[in-house]
Formats: structure tokens, sequence, C-alpha cells
């Protein structure tokens, strides 16, 4: 992709690497390689599901790199625009209409969190890693989205806890606080995020998109909006090849075999 983000392809699976190991920082140069990157496999209908990690196996990101600060606000405008591409970044990566995983090992920090906090699956190492928005140290407060998404994700209370605390927690306390989904010995987490993504891959794909945009918009939507918009997927899917094969696999009695396949 480019010299900050490693694009790998596995079948239908994508794999995202932020190639500044040991510590990945979320560098300028990365954050515009992702976005194009996440443009470019949104349309792209031969990958099915996405692997957001760092290169090595030290640490997933220490956030953004803050001595690139000043050249950023001069270069883009201000330090709103900045943030304002991250924003949009982890917003293109939560509406993807395909699942995008992200695995937490190490040092998961600031943007080495937000980001992941845009991933539809998060699974971490069970030892070593240090998860947190602990901004608070340097005065100020989380700037991508970390305050929001956070809370939406585990409650208000344990976010308070880490935020207000900047505290930085392990993967099985991530995992009891719902912060992520499973946690992995160290030496597994890659293989068993690669064989989530084959499993999510090779689900009927515009059914994947329609649950996606249902479950995700629900939060926001009224009981009756929320039905309307599985109504209308429920009609978008009845009558596709993957629902007309997954209908004739049931009576027949066997495995579908979809067209992701």
């Amino acid at each position: 992709m480019g010299d900050a983000l490693i694009v790998e392809r596995q079948g239908r699976v994508a794999t995202l690497i932020n190639d500044d190991a040991p510590r990945n920082r979320m560098t300028l140069e990365f954050m515009d390689e992702l976005e194009v990157a996440i443009a470019e496999l949104a349309e792209d209908d031969s990958v099915g599901a996405l692997v957001i990690r760092g290169a090595g196996d030290e640490h997933f990101s220490v956030g953004m790199d803050l001595k690139q600060l000043p050249a950023g606000i001069e270069r883009m405008g201000g330090p709103d625009a900045i943030f304002d591409q991250r924003l949009r970044v982890i917003a293109a990566i939560e509406s993807m209409p395909k699942p995008v995983i992200a695995t937490l090992y190490g040092y998961c920090l600031g943007g080495g969190l937000e980001v992941p906090l845009g991933c539809h699956f998060r699974l971490a190492a069970a030892e070593g890693a240090k998860i947190g928005l602990p901004e608070l140290d340097l005065g100020t407060v989380p700037a991508w989205g970390g305050t929001a998404r956070l809370t939406r994700c585990v409650g208000r209370d344990a976010a308070l806890d880490m935020i207000l605390r900047a505290r930085k927690i392990s993967g099985p306390e991530a995992l009891r606080i719902g912060l992520v989904h499973q946690v992995w010995p160290n030496d597994e987490l890659q293989q068993r995020a690669q064989e989530l993504a084959r499993e999510l891959a090779s689900m009927p794909s515009l059914a994947v998109k329609g649950v996606l945009r249902c479950v995700l918009g629900a939060g926001d939507a009224t009981l009756e909006e929320a039905l309307a918009e599985e109504r209308r997927w429920v009609h978008e899917t009845f009558g596709s090849p993957d629902q007309i094969e997954g209908m004739r696999a049931f009576l027949e009695k066997r495995p579908p075999r979809f067209h992701a396949e």
C-alpha cells in the first residue's frame, strides 16, 4: 500500500498492518494510507472481512505520534483537521459493509484503542496487553471518539473508571467488561483472528451488510425504525443468489455454498 501500511490478502480476508514496529505509532502517513485502503476495500467485492493489526508481536499501537503534531497542524491547517480525519477514518471502519477485526496486544493506547473501538470485533492477548485511553495523563481528553465509543461499548461506569483514572487494563479485564469479544494466548491471537475473519468472510455478503447496518443503527433508532430497517433488508436479500442457495441447502440438508466461497 505504501511506506506506513501493509495490506496482505489471503482468500477473501484482507489484513491491514501498521508497519512501524515495535511501537506502531499512528503516524500522519499511516492514517492517510489507512483512509485510502478502507475506502478501496469497502468497494472490493473479493474481500469479505478485514483484520487490523500492528507489525510484529510487541504492540498493537501506542497511538498518535505526538512529535508529528506541529508538522501535522501546519500541513493540514490546524489541529481540528487532524482530529476530523481520524474521526472520519474510524467512522469509515465502523460503517464498512463487511466485518472488521482488531487484535489487541501489548500497548493499545489512545488512538491505539480508538481505532479498534470502530471495529466490529476485538480480540485481545491473554497476557501483556495494556489497553486504555490515558489522555488525562497529558492534561487533555480523548480526541478520536474514545469517550463516546468506549461508553457505548462498556457502559458509563466502566468508561469513567478507565478514562478518569487513565487506567491501562489487561485482555482478561477487557473481556470481563465487554470491551473485547475473545481473549487468546498471545501466540494464538493472530491465527484466531484470521480464523474468525475467514468464517465471517464465508457468510453471504449482502446479508452480512444488512446485519451490520441493522445492528449498528439500532442504538440510535426507535424500535419502530429499527424494525423497519430490518424489514428493508429482508426484502433486499430475499431472492438474492445467496438467499436462494441458503434455502436450497437447508431443504437438501447440506452446507450452503455461497458465492463468497
